[in-house]
């Protein structure tokens, strides 16, 4: 027999051993292991791992149901498009939409946040104000035209993240009255000065509520964002706050191995307890 008959008869041999044994018949022990005791459910799948979205079909937040972080994976917790905002702290000066091309508009990260906190504020009822953003939820950034370029005297500036007409949130700085930004308007001469303004250094709506996860898929919040959640949910489901905190620190878990990341609330798993615990047809009962 030719020797490249012998390879060939030998190569074949391996690929039908491999097919038999990891194409069936590691397949078949996994699949047989699985349907042990114990192990069977996480088998199956846990939906809870992955989160979702609490909102209407107008995009705003269901008020008996607790809100989960932002997202940027698809139009959100899109399983399928797991995926981060690649936004970085540099981001603040946002690209303003010129009128007539709604899609030529794109937000910078900070005025994201403002605008997420702001929001979260008015849910809840509480201070949404963070440092160097607006009291009407965009960046606080101005843009300096200098005499020297990026030094000297101002001689104009814009806040980059006011669209006109709005009103700027400083009206001088440095003895110049400070301009709205106009859309379709070059700023990139102008030297970009966020301003911190009079935000408390700790502010009431939590970093989690106004930033996503890394992968945007994440289902858990922090307890703070949680806490800040009960008064309205108790309230929308005629519940006793007390009850309530007590399924949230229920679906709390704490520390891995006591040291790893922080304690996390899982969202999914908490609004589901309410919907057994007090369903919504009943909650006006």
């Amino acid at each position: 027999m030719p020797s490249w008959v012998g390879h060939h008869v030998a190569a074949i041999r391996v690929v039908i051993v491999l097919t038999l044994v990891l194409g069936l018949a590691y397949p078949l022990a996994m699949t047989a292991l699985a349907q042990v005791p114990g192990l069977h459910d996480n088998a199956q799948g846990n939906r809870s791992l992955i989160g979702q979205s609490f909102l209407d079909k107008s995009g705003n937040p269901i008020p008996y149901y607790f809100q989960t972080r932002p997202s940027n994976a698809g139009t959100g917790y899109d399983a399928t498009a797991s995926a981060a905002g690649n936004l970085g702290p540099e981001s603040v000066v946002d690209v303003l939409p010129v009128k007539g091309q709604p899609d030529s508009g794109k937000q910078s990260l900070l005025t994201q946040v403002c605008g997420r906190s702001r929001a979260v504020g008015e849910l809840e009822h509480v201070d949404g104000s963070r440092p160097y953003c607006t009291a009407d939820g965009v960046g606080a950034v101005l843009g300096a035209f200098r005499e020297g370029g990026t030094t000297g005297k101002a001689t104009r500036v814009v806040s980059l993240d006011q669209a006109c007409p709005a009103k700027p949130f400083l009206a001088v700085y440095e003895g110049v009255t400070v301009q709205c930004a106009r859309p379709g308007e070059d700023y990139a001469k102008a030297v970009v000065i966020p301003v911190r303004g009079s935000a408390p250094a700790h502010p009431e709506v939590p970093a989690d509520a106004v930033t996503a996860s890394g992968s945007g898929l994440d289902p858990q919040i922090s307890p703070a964002y949680a806490g800040l959640q009960i008064a309205r949910v108790a309230h929308e489901r005629r519940m006793s706050e007390a009850a309530v905190r007590t399924l949230v620190d229920k679906y709390t878990s704490g520390r891995g191995l006591g040291i790893l990341g922080e304690p996390a609330v899982n969202v999914v798993e908490l609004n589901a307890a309410l919907d057994r615990a007090r369903p919504v047809s009943a909650k006006g009962a």
